[in-house]
């Protein structure tokens, strides 16, 4: 089994995964190949984000995960990603979300947008995802390269949010910025940046602050922003919790979708076997969608912190060390997914990943997710479009969320 390494205060631990270089280079799958065999629970004792227990294989993810009052997902203990919480925040405000609560507080506030992500919902919002999507693929060119990060992944995630938000649909493109700054972790490492992304997540808050006042004296509308409102658990929020939540619903839409998205059209082209039993076969479809999702794993990690001592597989764990499970290893583990690296759209157990996450804080918005990649796939096969990668994309440097910055492509008919 790996023990923690002894390193001298410049070195690196070759196991730690947290490193940005890892994403960006794309060659985080040896090191947690290599956690999972010799130690799927490590202790990291070096890195920049301080030290962390490291949780890569499926079995220790799920009992963490499930044990909730054990290990906590509250901003009150560090929040939910491996960047500290007072390393990222404005120490003035402070702007927790119900993903980073314990209960009771997270299931009430879960419970108030929950509604807008039930079976029936996503029946009323089918029509219109398949009529932007449809857009979205009718205008893009056929005859030269574009970069389907921003033509397709953004335009239709970032137009999903402002439907859920009855969001001024000409600022759309504020939530993908604002998004983008409220989720990277590797500011906490630049001063600077991080007074950026405060002054960020401040125009948010101004902005949406706003559109609450406009809706308060209303009368009850589908829209998220209108489901706080009118509930008990949500409508005295303190400013900075408001901003909280919001970081929550705009990353959780933004970014996961986005990035499935992109990793949707990557994975295909790296995979062309599997394109082309798709493309003979569009009843493949929504068991490729599950596959996509677990092989891109939109989010690499979620953090919790130990309430009190505990052990898992073996190792003592202490009350307050951070403990990161990285969905993004889990859903390679060979274990559970053999040959776990290919892209199997025929996989049997597909629906078994861990991109969503697992127990009470599973993904609420995971059905609207699956149905918005699902009706992307299924509009391409009708055009028979067919996405080749012109060249390696450029990709977030950072270990939290797993994706794209741009991606070069051309179409062509099949």
């Amino acid at each position: 089994m790996a023990t923690a390494y002894k390193l001298e205060s410049n070195e690196v631990d070759p196991l730690d995964v947290s490193r940005a270089e890892l994403y960006t280079e794309h060659k985080w799958q040896e090191p947690f190949r290599r956690l999972r065999a010799e130690a799927p629970v490590y202790w990291c004792a070096n890195s920049e984000f301080g030290p962390y227990w490291s949780v890569s294989s499926y079995k220790a993810i799920q009992h963490v995960e499930a044990l909730p009052d054990i290990y906590s997902s509250s901003w009150e203990y560090g929040g939910i990603t491996i960047a500290d919480r007072d390393q990222f925040e404005d120490p003035k405000i402070e702007m927790p979300m119900f993903i980073a609560m314990d209960r009771p507080k997270h299931t009430e506030q879960r419970r108030v947008v929950s509604p807008a992500f039930t079976p029936s919902e996503m029946v009323r919002m089918s029509d219109e995802i398949r009529q932007r999507t449809a857009e979205t693929l009718d205008g893009l060119p056929w005859d030269q390269p574009f970069d389907w990060v921003d033509r397709v992944s953004i335009e239709l995630t970032t137009g999903m949010l402002a439907v859920l938000f009855d969001f001024p649909w000409a600022d759309r493109r504020k939530l993908t910025e604002w998004s983008d700054w409220a989720g990277d972790i590797e500011i906490v490492k630049d001063p600077a940046k991080r007074d950026q992304r405060l002054e960020k997540l401040y125009e948010m808050g101004g902005y949406f602050k706003k559109l609450w006042d406009e809706r308060v004296d209303k009368e009850p509308t589908p829209d998220l922003i209108s489901m706080m409102i009118h509930s008990e658990a949500m409508k005295d929020m303190s400013m900075g919790e408001f901003m909280g939540n919001l970081v929550l619903l705009i990353v959780g839409g933004n970014d996961t979708t986005r990035n499935t998205m992109s990793g949707l059209a990557y994975s295909l082209n790296k995979f062309p076997e599997q394109r082309a039993m798709l493309e003979a076969d569009p009843s493949l479809i929504p068991n490729a969608v599950s596959e996509i999702i677990r092989w891109q794993t939109p989010l690499a990690h979620m953090r919790r912190t130990a309430l009190s001592d505990t052990e898992l597989e073996g190792q003592t764990i202490k009350a307050g060390q951070k403990i990161i499970m990285w969905y993004i290893s889990a859903n390679r583990d060979e274990s559970i997914f053999p040959d776990a690296d290919k892209l199997d759209i025929k996989r049997e157990n597909a629906r078994r990943h861990l991109s969503f996450g697992y127990g009470i804080h599973r993904c609420v918005g995971a059905r609207l997710a699956e149905l918005q990649i699902t009706i992307l796939l299924e509009e391409m096969a009708k055009r028979r479009m067919r996405v080749n990668v012109l060249e390696e994309p450029v990709r977030v440097a950072q270990s939290f969320v797993n994706g794209y910055r741009k991606m070069m492509v051309q179409l062509e008919k099949y």
